[in-house]
């Protein structure tokens, strides 16, 4: 399966593409096959920027053709003003894997930090140490967006199996 997970923003989307189990060359394998980040330039209207969100996540799905887009939940922490641009970038994230049948699951920022660290409280210097490790890349990614958006990946891929064999359990 292929997963791209997403870390988004008005300002700066993240991106990470991984691949598990045969797309990854074997069961229990897990890859990065891309990360990056979605930069809008915060003198545009943000309809041109939303524009340029889903023009970019849309090119990445037609590029890496996920089986499944997973984002990271909304922090309602941030003040409105910011909660509602994260919400427009995470609209049109949605918009883009619709238009092309991919199904969407957010996580919290704590369910991201536990697949991936174990702790919902873990720092994002540990979240990136971890994606490192558990993707076998040479060096941790360098941005936390591009941290946050393969954690997100990650968590993905391995709730995906647990939640398929408990849909099938009528559970």
């Amino acid at each position: 399966m292929i997963v791209l997970g997403i870390d988004p923003g008005l300002a700066s989307t993240g991106y990470g593409v991984v691949a598990t189990g045969e797309a990854a060359g074997g069961a229990g394998r897990m890859v990065a096959l891309d990360g990056g980040v979605i930069r809008t330039p915060s003198g545009r209207p943000h309809e041109g920027r939303l524009a340029e969100i889903h023009g970019s996540v849309a090119a990445l799905m037609d590029k890496h053709v996920p089986g499944a887009v997973a984002l990271e939940e909304l922090y309602f922490g941030q003040n409105a003003r910011t909660a509602f641009a994260v919400g427009q970038a995470r609209g049109v994230v949605m918009l883009a894997a619709g238009q092309r049948g991919i199904g969407c699951t957010s996580y919290t920022p704590q369910q991201v930090k536990g697949a991936v660290c174990g702790s919902g409280r873990a720092g994002k210097e540990q979240v990136a140490r971890m994606v490192k490790v558990l993707l076998g890349l040479a060096t941790e990614p360098r941005s936390d967006h591009i941290a946050d958006a393969l954690a997100v990946a990650i968590c993905h891929a391995n709730h995906a199996p647990v939640s398929a064999a408990l849909a099938g359990a009528g559970v």
